[in-house]
């Protein structure tokens, strides 16, 4: 074998320096995953957390904890306990003296895909003790991820149709240009943010001191209530109005938390504001010749109310006293007298509009004259009353006889001479008179 190896030197190196290396890689990625190795690393230090929900997590894959953006530990088994959801957290040990009992848990997202971790904030500076292994932070001090749609569920439908009003008039100012203006106007707002910021840090300061100050008195005068009833009476009314100092600077902290949100729906107000003044503009020049003309239509109602008798104008007043209420007073049973005739008329009204309209068509085919030589119904109605009157008239010499009269053309009357002689030489002389023919 020793002599295998001497042979094969070289090869027998490279084996084993392929071995140690696919050892250190192979270490290096069961590190990675997370894989603790006995002996060598240290056993974690857990604690539990109790969320309401703990969605988009899943045990083993490799989910961090965070304390102010330093990755501390691992999320480890998660499992259902009175109702809420118990994960373990796995913390590195050099970090275990960081987080105490009223310490608090968020969970968040790193991205849209909820790729979720948990924050923690260690203490808030009460003196609250180390949380020792197997320790479980409690549902008050822990937050679930929140998701869009339940905060939307939370709202009534009032709220959620001016949320889509406010939403949809921002994207219809943010469109176009709208988004670079609005960043030029926050741009020209950052000296404002600046105070705001100073002055939010000296509120927060003040409030502090205030709170020391609050507490420093309050111990004082508890041991002044020891001395005696008076100054238990003072230090009572003390504590009161300090109190009452309290509870206002806690008002205006809110004031001041709640002044961003004012100020974003401000400026939402400010863009809808914007959009309506913009429709005002023309309208408002629309009625500035309506507005000019008012002066001129003032004067001519006083020159009109205003009695002139030089100008033989006796006043407004006067007419509406002296002629138009005596008109109105003698009308009036006239006019209660003819509701009746007026409801009636109204009633026959259609049948009166059906009438007319027939009379009125009747009418148009007797004025109808389609020209060309012809005549119309008008004209032969004209020559009918003619005819009429001649033939029924008793006025001449004739009595009561019916004139009677024979029309025939010159052919015709030729043709009966022909076959009457003796009616040819009594009436060739009329006839021919008449047919203008001389013999």
């Amino acid at each position: 074998m020793k002599r295998a190896i001497r042979t094969h030197l070289a090869d027998f190196v490279a084996i084993l320096a392929l071995l140690v290396l696919s050892l250190v890689v192979a270490g290096y990625v069961l590190t990675k995953e997370r894989l603790r190795l006995p002996f060598i690393q240290s056993k974690p230090y857990s604690i539990n957390a109790a969320f309401s929900t703990a969605q988009a997590f899943t045990p083993g894959q490799g989910q961090s904890v965070v304390i102010s953006g330093v990755e501390v530990g691992q999320v480890g088994q998660i499992s259902p306990r009175n109702g809420v959801a118990v994960m373990q957290l796995n913390i590195d040990p050099k970090y275990r003296n960081l987080i105490h009992t009223d310490a608090t848990a968020i969970a968040r997202p790193r991205t849209g895909l909820q790729d979720m971790f948990v924050e923690l904030t260690p203490t808030s500076g009460s003196g609250a003790p180390v949380a020792p292994p197997g320790f479980t932070i409690p549902v008050a001090q822990t937050l679930p991820q929140v998701n869009p749609d339940e905060i939307l569920a939370s709202l009534d439908a009032d709220t959620r149709a001016y949320l889509n009003l406010l939403i949809n008039g921002a994207g219809q100012g943010l469109k176009a240009n709208g988004g670079n203006q609005l960043a030029q106007v926050l741009e020209r707002f950052e000296p404002t943010h600046r105070d705001l910021a100073r002055l939010n840090a000296a509120l927060a300061l003040r409030g502090a001191d205030l709170q020391r100050l609050v507490n420093s008195l309050q111990r004082l005068n508890t041991a002044l209530a020891a001395e005696s009833p008076q100054i238990t009476q003072l230090v009572d009314s003390s504590a009161t109005v300090f109190r009452a100092f309290a509870s206002e600077d806690g008002n205006i902290s809110r004031a001041v938390a709640d002044l961003p949100a004012t100020l974003r729906q401000t400026t939402a107000t400010l863009l809808q504001v914007q959009a309506f003044a913009t429709e005002l503009g023309p309208a408002a020049r629309n009625l500035l010749p309506a507005a000019r003309s008012l002066p001129g239509a003032n004067r001519a109602l006083s020159s009109i109310a205003v009695a002139d008798p030089a100008a033989g104008y006796p006043g407004g007043t006067t007419i509406v006293q002296n002629q138009i209420r005596p008109f109105v007073s003698a009308a009036r049973p006239v006019v209660r007298s003819l509701k009746p005739a007026a409801s009636n008329l109204a009633t026959a009204t259609p049948n009166l509009s059906k009438t007319f309209t027939v009379l009125n068509h009747f009418v148009n085919m007797a004025g109808y004259s389609p020209g060309s030589g012809q005549h119309g119904y008008l004209w032969w109605l004209a020559w009918l009353d003619h005819n009429a009157r001649t033939l029924f008239s008793i006025q001449d010499a004739n009595g009561a006889f019916r004139p009677v009269f024979l029309q025939a053309s010159c052919p015709t009357y030729a043709q009966l001479l022909k076959f009457n002689v003796q009616a040819a030489f009594v009436l060739s002389p009329a006839i021919m008179q008449l047919c203008n023919v001389h013999p």
